[in-house]
């Protein structure tokens, strides 16, 4: 069973930019579609993004647009999330989680999750 770390979260200034990883332990890594959600202090987690198995199609909440990049390299059993122009609405725990489901934005089709990553912004 693939097991997930999250790393790269961190204090950062309102307008700045931060790169997270998703290390994956394992080798079927490559065969899930790989999430990011968040959930800040005293609400419910929501997605982020996500990208397919094979890294051709990506979502993004839209709030999100244009500032997250999602990526993936399976060869490396990695994940990433690149935010920038982050804002202090953007604090909170950043989870990596894997899907049997192509390109979903539905926790509940979620099954592997990591253990989290704090991203704090200050303004």
């Amino acid at each position: 069973q693939v097991q997930l770390v999250e790393s790269g979260g961190g204090l950062v200034q309102a307008g700045g930019s931060l790169r997270l990883s998703c290390a994956a332990s394992g080798r079927t890594f490559n065969t899930y579609t790989m999430g990011w959600f968040r959930q800040a202090p005293g609400k419910e987690r929501e997605f982020v993004a996500c990208t397919s198995r094979a890294d051709e199609g990506t979502r993004y909440k839209d709030s999100m647009k244009g500032r997250f990049t999602i990526s993936r390299d399976n060869a490396k059993n990695t994940g990433y999330l690149q935010m920038n122009s982050l804002k202090p609405e953007d604090t909170g725990v950043y989870y990596c989680a894997l899907s049997s489901f192509y390109r979903s934005m539905n926790i509940g089709d979620y099954h592997t999750w990591g253990q989290g990553t704090q991203v704090t912004v200050s303004s």
